[in-house]
């Protein structure tokens, strides 16, 4: 297995269970440098063998953003598992999502922010969606209306956005390499009303 600093990893040491941070790495003797975590301890040299990654888990964009600010307000654990703080946030302005309330109510939810919060996470993939606007007109013989859709488009180099002026999936958008895939938030902040015309991506 391949390592890089900073990896979080775990490996046993004097009988013990130890994680920590790999704070050094030698390819020539094969061997890593683990910070371990919760000890004044100096690091530990473990074979590249002896050791394996601690698998992080995965949470929603809003719990990292929560963990984050507690961590940079200085709070610990107790404090930010505390769903009623959420409220208070919002008193104090601080950035913390009210989705937080709902979403630690559920027990198995507060055991996989505690993980987080010791072990590290890695956020999950936000869902992404289309904004597609129905349109109409009539057929070409003018007989009969034809339903179809235009699509919101973002240039991420400059911000601009607009809807893409064709009856087809804006396939020309993507090679020049403007967004039509949106999450929920990126949607809203454009624009709260667009948030009617979403659709989701199906990969």
């Amino acid at each position: 297995m391949k390592f890089k600093k900073g990896d979080r990893v775990e490996g046993i040491w004097r009988s013990e269970l130890i994680q920590g941070v790999v704070a050094h790495i030698s390819e020539i003797t094969n061997e890593l440098n683990i910070k371990p975590d919760f000890t004044s301890q100096g690091t530990i040299l473990f074979n590249q063998n002896q050791v394996s990654k601690v698998e992080l888990v995965k949470v929603p964009k809003f719990v990292a953003d929560a963990i984050d600010t507690f961590k940079d307000e200085g709070d610990g654990l107790a404090v930010a598992i505390d769903y009623e703080v959420y409220t208070e946030a919002l008193i104090k302005e601080l950035s913390l999502d009210i989705k937080m309330r709902a979403w630690l109510w559920e027990t198995s939810n507060q055991e996989l922010f505690a993980r987080a919060w010791i072990d590290g996470y890695e956020v999950e993939q936000e869902p992404l969606y289309y904004v597609q606007f129905p349109i109409f007109r009539l057929n070409t013989l003018g007989t009969a209306v034809e339903g179809d859709y235009k699509y919101l488009w973002a240039d991420p180099a400059t911000g601009e956005s607009g809807i893409f002026q064709s009856l087809e999936y804006p396939a020309t958008l993507i090679k020049s390499g403007w967004k039509t895939k949106f999450t929920e938030e990126q949607i809203k902040n454009m624009d709260k009303r667009y948030w009617a015309f979403a659709v989701p991506v199906e990969e």
